[in-house]
């Protein structure tokens, strides 16, 4: 049991890719940026080994030892259900992606190696990959849960199951970044981030003098 509790417990560093990925946004995080990516990928990487060690549970084997005698007592031959491995072996996937992504963030928030990375090379690692290793682990977790978000055993005191809360902040990322993906948001951006202003207004000059006119020269 602490084995299981603890492992749904590591999904929710989902509030660390969204910070990692909102420090653009959010000044107070800038400087956070490496310490939260590396926070993230530390704590996806204990959610794998949780992962790889329920096998080894000793409730796990009784449990599969009840499965077993379940499908002796019913006198069913094939207990393949190709709904659930489909499930499983995508969301599988998409967790092992999301780890690789989460491991070159890691490896580029290196001293050694962001030093020896430029601006615009370090700035595309942390940020794109950034996002897509957060799409990679939202659809982990969302494919995990598969049909259970209308399945209205799972809503326990009328409280979202566990995979639906923790979408919850990257979803809103998500929806966010693909809002300021169009051009007209975009390009200004990144003109902002490359340290662009807005001219500042001229101010009205003195009164024109010669021809007895008064006006302002903008």
């Amino acid at each position: 049991v602490p084995v299981l509790v603890m492992n749904k417990t590591l999904p929710w560093t989902s509030p660390c890719w969204l910070w990692s990925t909102c420090q653009a946004y959010w000044p107070p995080f800038s400087n956070s940026r490496e310490q939260l990516g590396l926070l993230s990928f530390s704590l996806a990487c204990l959610h794998a080994l949780y992962s790889l060690c329920y096998p080894m549970r000793r409730s796990y084997r009784y449990r599969v030892l009840n499965w077993a005698y379940q499908q002796v007592q019913k006198n069913q031959e094939d207990s393949w259900v190709s709904e659930d491995v489909w499930r499983m072996e995508i969301y599988i996937s998409l967790g092992i992606l999301s780890l690789g992504l989460l491991a070159v963030l890691a490896v580029s928030s290196l001293p050694s190696v962001s030093d020896r990375l430029s601006w615009r090379e370090f700035t595309c690692i942390q940020r794109s990959v950034g996002y897509m290793a957060l799409l990679l682990g939202t659809a982990h977790a969302l494919v995990l849960g598969w049909s259970g978000w209308v399945d209205p055993r799972r809503y326990v005191w009328y409280t979202p199951p566990s995979f639906i809360l923790a979408c919850l902040l990257p979803l809103a990322v998500l929806l966010v970044r693909a809002a300021l993906l169009p051009p007209c948001l975009s390009n200004r951006l990144e003109l902002i981030r490359r340290g662009w202003e807005r001219p500042a207004r001229p101010t009205p000059h003195s009164v024109r003098k010669g021809d007895g006119m008064t006006g302002l020269k903008l």
